[in-house]
């Protein structure tokens, strides 16, 4: 079998937000990624902006990987229309296989779910465990508070100023996957 040329993780909401802005840059990521010809690794979840990146990826024509905890099976129908479903048993699994099957990892905005996704891709690139690049998309300014509290965390002395080198801001999809590409060229 052969091995899909790109694929990218996005981490993100399985709740639409306050904002309709939050849905629309989620469509417009799915599409993005499917037009690049990357595949989509996500959550499996049909809700929130979850769903809505793995919608509009595959309504562009996308292929994707869906992982999810069977814990969720209930409460995030998964995402029957993705190319491939895996089930784990946790969500620590789930964070792992999602990792492990991608290339490079974008952050949308979401809530306590997304930070644990985001740190724990975070942590494990300071720790040199991998080089693959991080891109959060700050959508009106969602993760301006994030981006606060890891600067304080490096003026305060628990992080070197390194760490706000292994992930990249971007204000847009459009400047996300210019960052990809140039991440991943």
């Amino acid at each position: 079998m052969a091995r899909i040329a790109t694929s990218v993780c996005v981490f993100c909401g399985a709740r639409p937000g306050n904002s309709g802005v939050f849905v629309a840059q989620a469509q417009e990521m799915g599409a993005a990624l499917a037009h690049e010809g990357w595949r989509l690794v996500f959550g499996a979840g049909d809700r929130g902006i979850m769903g809505a990146v793995a919608e509009s990826h595959r309504t562009a024509g996308g292929e994707s990987l869906g992982v999810i905890p069977t814990h969720l099976m209930g409460f995030e129908s998964a995402n029957a229309q993705g190319d491939t479903l895996v089930i784990t048993e946790n969500m620590h699994e789930r964070k792992k296989v999602m990792f492990m099957n991608s290339d490079a990892v974008v952050v949308l905005p979401g809530g306590a779910g997304s930070l644990d996704e985001f740190f724990e891709v975070l942590t494990w690139r300071q720790l040199g465990l991998h080089q693959k690049p991080i891109v959060l998309i700050n959508v009106e300014g969602y993760w301006d508070p994030l981006l606060a509290l890891i600067d304080s965390v490096i003026d305060r002395g628990f992080a070197d100023a390194s760490l706000r080198d292994y992930f990249s801001v971007a204000a847009s999809v459009d400047d996300a996957m210019a960052a990809l590409r140039a991440a991943l060229s």
